[in-house]
């Protein structure tokens, strides 16, 4: 056992997170996302929600400071009557952590695209809809 080490990361998880280097992404995808079939590298966390492994996962690490945008949501697709009220949960996670990240959404197919390039990909069990979020990883200076 280790110390700090929030108990919802999996000792793969933590191996995952450890061997990211400043700049890689990691997605943490919803219960809907396409997870095996665009992953390099593929983490199950099966019931649990992406805001809980969210908050883990920023204890652990850093956003990138160095580009405009190191935390990115799946864009709502035209025509879809859904308000991702989990983004706010996203907001104030992310303040905890870190000042002014800004969120940029990405059209689904790039959003696809860019997870099959990541790093890793986190399947959850989150029921809630366009809760896929893709962080990029950022220096640790501690």
């Amino acid at each position: 056992m280790l110390k700090n080490i929030p108990s919802i990361i999996s000792p793969e998880l933590l191996k995952i997170l450890d061997e990211m280097g400043h700049g890689d992404e990691i997605v943490i995808g919803d219960g809907n996302f396409p997870a095996a079939s665009n992953a390099k590298r593929l983490v199950r966390c099966d019931g649990h929600g992406v805001p809980e492994l969210l908050d883990a996962v920023l204890r652990l690490f850093p956003l990138d400071t160095y580009v405009e945008s190191p935390f990115m949501l799946m864009q709502i697709t035209p025509g879809d009557n859904v308000d991702p009220v989990i983004w706010k949960d996203y907001r104030t996670i992310t303040d905890k952590y870190q000042d002014n990240v800004k969120f940029s959404e990405i059209e689904r197919f790039a959003f696809y695209e860019r997870a099959r390039n990541a790093y890793a990909v986190v399947a959850t069990g989150e029921s809630a809809l366009y809760a896929n979020v893709i962080l990029k990883k950022g220096v640790v200076k501690e």
